[in-house]
């Protein structure tokens, strides 16, 4: 569990002009990516030393140079005004297998290349041919294994979480997480209603999902966002909004909900009660929300909280990690969180390091609040998983409080 509680302000002083640095750089990574994902692979596969035939140079070239072209035009086709699922699903593809080729292109391009090299192993042109044909096998495997990472229902994670503050009676209440569901241009109904089966086996108390459920309108995705309807909880079933609701008319997917029985906890909570003690279970809007332009949504803690006793526990549901920093200075007992995947891709996860403060798992925020944060129970955008397994996720909760056995 990591502890950031003990951080030295002089630390986070300095670290601000960096972050603030990095994130005007990201400004410019839409611009840049799609060069460097293709021209690099490119340049290290075909022209480093190995001296391939003229035509497999073409050809190889020629690939490369389609993938560059054809990526940004099949994403804005799929993920601009026209919505068009068969493009979005070919730009996400090679998205995801441009990111990969990139990766390893650039660590066995030089790693395996200067291993090869001081073992003195063949001549100049058979080390760089072992490196092509070494990025090209392993790209091959991980996107294949990638891709049945992201297809397939998330295995269950389970774990204990000691709040100081829960009641004796609330100890063992069980909380179901899931969230980033990200239903989108592949077809995910099966799949939707084969993860639902599996959280209906956990016998929860609450069922949350904290955001993406889709990309798209709620009418568009509906088919897919049915099977929710179907999951049981004996107390609740909770929800609030992601970021990629409101780039999909977030009110839809907030009324659809509603219509499938969650409750959404938009800036609002309610009260859990087992055994004479009570938890409250509050969410907020996502982060993005107050810039979407609709009317009434914000991430609002204050209004989560109004009229709940300050002296219960509270469990937050907010979709983004960052928002712990508000939790924490409110005395919030356990945050809930998706919106990282954990990365989804290695080794992406360096880079959500740059927004988000948790990349996944449990840590410690404050005095006195942790924070769970989930690596997501879909994909958003390349249909692979890589070192970044999705999870369904649940958490027992436990009382320091329990009575004394006479």
């Amino acid at each position: 569990m990591t502890d950031t509680s003990s951080t030295r302000p002089a630390e986070g002083e300095a670290q601000a002009p960096r972050r603030s640095r990095l994130h005007r750089l990201m400004r410019y990574i839409p611009l840049i990516a799609p060069v460097l994902l293709w021209a690099v692979p490119c340049w290290v596969l075909l022209h480093t030393g190995q001296h391939w035939p003229l035509p497999v140079t073409l050809a190889g070239t020629t690939l490369f140079a389609l993938g560059l072209i054809g990526m940004p035009l099949a994403m804005v086709r799929g993920h601009g005004r026209r919505q068009q699922d068969r493009a979005a699903i070919i730009g996400d593809t090679l998205l995801g297998t441009s990111w990969v080729l990139f990766t390893w292109s650039v660590l066995l391009g030089v790693f395996l290349r200067l291993a090869l090299t001081v073992a003195g192993v063949g001549e100049s042109q058979d080390r760089a041919r072992t490196v092509t044909w070494a990025v090209l096998g392993i790209t091959a495997v991980l996107l294949a294994w990638g891709y049945t990472e992201a297809r397939r229902v998330p295995r269950v994670r389970r774990l204990d979480v000691r709040l100081p503050r829960l009641g004796a009676g609330l100890d063992g209440t069980r909380v179901v997480l899931i969230t980033d569901t990200h239903y989108g241009p592949l077809d995910r109904a099966r799949w939707s209603a084969r993860v639902c089966e599996t959280v209906n086996t956990l016998e929860a108390d609450l069922v949350c999902h904290t955001g993406d459920i889709a990309d798209g309108t709620a009418a568009r995705r509906r088919a897919q966002a049915a099977p929710l309807g179907t999951v049981r909880a004996t107390r609740a079933r909770v929800y609030v909004t992601g970021n990629h609701e409101y780039y999909s008319e977030a009110q839809g997917w907030v009324d659809l909900m509603d219509e499938l029985g969650w409750q959404p906890l938009r800036n609002r909570h309610l009260l859990l009660e087992r055994g004479g003690d009570t938890l409250v279970v509050a969410g907020v809007d996502d982060v993005t929300a107050e810039s979407s332009g609709l009317e009434g949504h914000r991430a609002h803690l204050a209004g989560a909280l109004d009229g709940a006793d300050p002296d219960l526990p509270v469990l937050l549901l907010a979709h983004q990690p960052k928002f712990v920093d508000r939790a924490a200075a409110a005395g919030i007992d356990l945050q809930l969180s998706g919106h990282t995947h954990g990365g989804q891709i290695w080794p992406f996860h360096h880079l959500v390091r740059i927004d988000q403060p948790v990349v996944a798992g449990l840590s410690h925020h404050g005095a006195r609040t942790l924070l769970y944060t989930s690596r997501g129970t879909g994909f958003w955008g390349p249909p692979f998983r890589v070192f970044a397994p999705s999870e369904i996720t649940l958490l027992v909760l436990r009382s320091p409080h329990l009575p004394t056995s006479p």
